[in-house]
């Protein structure tokens, strides 16, 4: 069998923006984000299909389901907005992270 000779190249710009990376998302305040970031994805799929009653779209092509769409993402921040306002936390961002 022939024998292959392969080359991999390591940007070292990569490597630097790697490493400042790491450094971000293992701070504190990094694992906060990284928390409520994966919080947040899995209600808004549940709030919009259960709560919304968003089952599929409407319409064909895409414009017709990016502006569905958009209307769906309006609606469920103005949502988001009123339950925020109705439990007096407006100025709360992030949840706080649990201690083992």
């Amino acid at each position: 069998m022939e024998e292959w000779n392969k080359r991999l190249n390591v940007s070292k710009v990569m490597k630097q923006k790697r490493e400042e990376t790491l450094e971000r998302i293992t701070t504190v305040y990094g694992a906060q984000l990284r928390m409520n970031r994966s919080i947040q994805a899995e209600g808004s799929f549940a709030v919009v299909k259960e709560d919304m009653n968003f089952r599929r779209y409407l319409y064909r092509g895409k414009k017709n389901v990016m502006a569905q769409s958009v209307l769906l993402a309006i609606a469920y921040n103005i949502n988001k907005l009123h339950f925020k306002i109705q439990g007096g936390r407006t100025g709360q961002f992030l949840t706080d992270l649990k201690t083992a």
